[in-house]
């Protein structure tokens, strides 16, 4: 049996995205991320005289050496181990390569960082000065305004990721629709609740929307959130710029506020006041239980108000 032909770092990258697109669904963000970080480790190690195909695990060593040096975080580092040790168990499981030299690296010891969490008085104050923004009269600012408020409180309302809010369909504000499908990471799909809050925060958007388009042709675009760009909906960036000056003009510091901080803060709430970890999980979308146990905290200190509140003997 012949040898195989000398693969490039590019070429063993490229099949191992297209194996973890095929096999395991994994959504165009993951990829990009995984690409990203794999190509800086393949140039990393040319710069050093190495190749993926060749580096053993002195040189993978040395490589996360370099990167701690760069002033990289632990858990920064620790994600791209992650990325370099899948992709040599699989170029060692289709025998590209006769060794996984990533397989006795240990990765930088780190804590796991609490999630920023904002309370419900801030998220109140947020989606207030949404609602104030739209006390406008120029009507393009008054849609501009009306969009931001229906993706907050949607954001709110469901935890939704980012990239799941900025591409629902238009279908998503149906009048009689209760619960949105959504197609989460790896293709699943879960259903999540609608408030009225956030049924109200649609309908009012659709409404201006359509009131802008009189006496023009009726747009025909399937997004709830629609724009000019190649994807043809809100990106996940212009919505956290105008949630940040959101954020300023509330009283509130930028940087506390991120569409994913929201989402963690429907998570938190939730978990405070009193639903189930395994609900969460779900409504998050969630694969795996662990993920959602970044949350503990919440439960930890609601179990502690509990038994201060409630026990018998517990001060007074």
């Amino acid at each position: 049996m012949g040898r195989r032909p000398r693969q490039t770092d590019e070429t063993l990258i490229e099949l191992y995205l297209d194996m973890l697109a095929a096999e395991r669904g994994a959504a165009a963000n993951t990829l990009d991320a995984y690409r990203r970080d794999l190509n800086d480790f393949s140039a990393d190690l040319s710069g050093h005289g190495s190749r993926i195909a060749g580096a053993d695990s002195d040189a993978l060593r040395a490589h996360l050496t370099r990167l701690d040096k760069r002033g990289l975080a632990a858990s920064t580092v620790a994600r791209r181990l992650s990325a370099i040790r899948q992709l040599y168990r699989f170029l060692y499981a289709e025998s590209h390569r006769g060794d996984d030299p990533a397989a006795v690296i240990e990765g930088p010891k780190r804590g796991r960082a609490l999630p920023k969490v904002l309370s419900v008085k801030q998220v109140d104050d947020l989606l207030a000065q949404a609602r104030n923004a739209m006390n406008v009269e120029a009507p393009a600012e008054r849609l501009r305004a009306a969009r931001l408020a229906c993706l907050l409180e949607v954001l709110y309302a469901t935890g939704l990721r980012v990239s799941e809010l900025v591409a629902l369909p238009i279908a998503a504000a149906r009048r009689d629709q209760a619960m949105l499908m959504v197609r989460g990471k790896g293709g699943r799909e879960r259903m999540v609740p609608l408030n009225d809050a956030a049924k109200r925060a649609m309908t009012g958007y659709l409404a201006l929307r359509e009131e802008a388009q009189e006496g023009t042709p009726k747009d025909q675009t399937k997004w709830l959130f629609p724009s000019f760009g190649e994807s043809g909906h809100l990106s996940r960036q212009h919505f956290a710029r105008e949630l940040k000056s959101l954020a300023a003009a509330a009283g509130l510091r930028p940087a506390q506020v991120s569409p994913h901080v929201l989402r963690h803060a429907f998570a938190s709430h939730l978990l405070h006041n009193g639903a189930d970890l395994r609900v969460v999980q779900t409504l998050l979308g969630h694969a795996d239980i662990s993920t959602t146990q970044i949350y503990t905290h919440v439960l930890e200190e609601r179990l502690k108000t509990l038994v201060r509140d409630l026990h018998p003997l517990a001060d007074k």
